[in-house]
């Protein structure tokens, strides 16, 4: 076994932590400098940060002609980051949701997934309908900003007055942002790279390592992010990072990728017809699970990677037409699906209802 492939491996974790680490403390601090709840820090500037792998893939996927990649690319990330990567945080640490994501920010990731099915319905996302992806990441961005600085006032108001840093303390903090930003892209390629070159050579096919290795590797900024961020309790960054990044990704990666692209961006049929749906029926399923309790239990946190396994399955078994393929998605369709769509409305039900079942969750502390 090649010996720079395992420094490079090694290296990559490890430029990813800190870098992940730099990052959080460094947003964390700047929130608190310039009036910006940590939540809006990370539906931004953290949220825009940690999706630049997917940018810089996207952009070059489109102006190389793989307009499909740069979508499946987008479309797979946002997956990636619900399933998993909330899955994960919750898991290591139950997640306190703030009644904003429920009332406006998971409503508008949920609108923009419509939003990019319903410009996809002719397999193509041209120059106009970039543009309108543009904008709106523009309004989105300002709106997030002017309303959390609002709110922050008034929160302040009457309350004792808050110690600001001084001019060198806010450009630390911002340093610290733009290295940890750095280290983390870099981490990831290392690690891509590394991890690409160890499958190739135990004989893993290409389309597997795209499906996995690649697919997961633009995502590993926002992994380590989030889960750094739940370590440290920062967890209005750790979910903030997450939705951010799938609004980002629709509006502003899609946006800026259809824009530059001569022609426009190609959209597979099977990622308008399958990968799509699945997107906003995971977007769509943050609302019970947030809703109830205000929080994201363990359980449910289990239930986000069971499904993110079983999809992985799915376009691995897709991709090298496998004899279980049916008797899987039959299992998929017949009893899983129902089966969480059911307890989804429950849980649903009983938030309404204004009490939660019993042992569902922990003290999310």
């Amino acid at each position: 076994m090649d010996l720079l492939t395992l420094a490079m491996l090694a290296g990559g974790l490890i430029v990813l932590v800190v870098g992940g680490e730099l990052l959080v403390r460094g947003a964390s601090a700047v929130a608190a400098a310039i009036g910006i709840s940590p939540l809006v820090i990370g539906l931004t500037v953290v949220a825009f940060g940690t999706s630049s792998p997917e940018l810089a893939v996207s952009v070059q996927a489109g102006l190389s002609g793989n307009g499909d990649i740069a979508v499946g690319n987008v479309v797979g990330s946002n997956i990636f980051n619900v399933l998993f990567i909330l899955g994960a945080c919750a898991i290591i640490l139950p997640l306190v949701v703030s009644r904003q994501l429920v009332r406006r920010e998971v409503p508008v990731m949920i609108g923009v997934s419509l939003l990019l099915a319903l410009l996809a319905m002719d397999l193509r996302l041209g120059f106009v309908d970039g543009a309108l992806l543009f904008v709106g990441i523009v309004v989105y961005t300002a709106w997030s900003i002017v309303q959390s600085r609002r709110e922050t006032a008034q929160a302040r108001e009457g309350a004792e007055p808050v110690s600001r840093s001084g001019p060198g303390a806010t450009l630390r903090n911002l340093a610290l942002i733009v290295v940890g930003l750095a280290l983390l892209v870099l981490g990831a390629r290392w690690l891509v790279d590394a991890a690409t070159s160890l499958a190739r050579a135990l004989g893993v096919s290409d389309v597997v390592i795209g499906l996995t290795i690649v697919a997961a590797g633009t995502s590993l900024p926002e992994v380590v992010t989030s889960i750094i961020a739940t370590l440290r309790r920062e967890r209005d960054i750790a979910i903030g990072n997450v939705v951010g990044s799938n609004i980002f990704n629709i509006l502003g990666i899609l946006g800026i990728s259809a824009l530059v692209t001569p022609g426009g961006l190609t959209v597979a049929p099977s990622i308008e017809n399958f990968d799509i749906p699945v997107m906003i029926a995971v977007a769509v399923a943050c609302l019970p699970i947030f809703f109830t309790g205000m929080s994201i239990a363990r359980w449910e946190g289990g239930l986000f990677l069971g499904y993110y396994l079983a999809y992985t399955t799915y376009l691995i078994l897709a991709a090298t037409q496998h004899d279980a393929l049916p008797a899987f998605s039959g299992a998929m369709a017949m009893f899983v699906l129902p089966l969480t769509a059911v307890t989804l409305l429950v849980l649903g039900a009983q938030a309404l209802r204004g009490r939660r079942p019993e042992g569902a969750t922990g003290p999310a502390q």
